[in-house]
């Protein structure tokens, strides 16, 4: 990913599902694309990557909890 957003989001009222969602509302509204790829901290996932809303949401080691690094996968040019 070249271009990111980092979100944050510690709400226990939303699920992972409503923080992505909202994480990917804000992505399109600042650049105008649409995100492909969402890393998370990895305890969010169970270590297993799954989709949300067609967007894929994979874990990786050094997002810390609550926060969200959105954008589009390298390659991806697909807005």
């Amino acid at each position: 990913m070249k271009v990111g957003l980092l979100w944050f989001d510690d709400d226990p009222a939303r699920d992972l599902a409503q923080k992505v969602g909202g994480a990917a509302r804000h992505y399109r509204k600042k650049f105008g694309r649409r995100p492909t790829i969402c890393y998370v901290n990895p305890t969010m996932l169970n270590g297993k990557a799954r989709q949300v809303g067609g967007l894929k949401v994979a874990p990786l080691g050094s997002v810390l909890r609550h926060h969200f690094w959105i954008g589009e996968q390298d390659g991806d040019l697909s807005g």
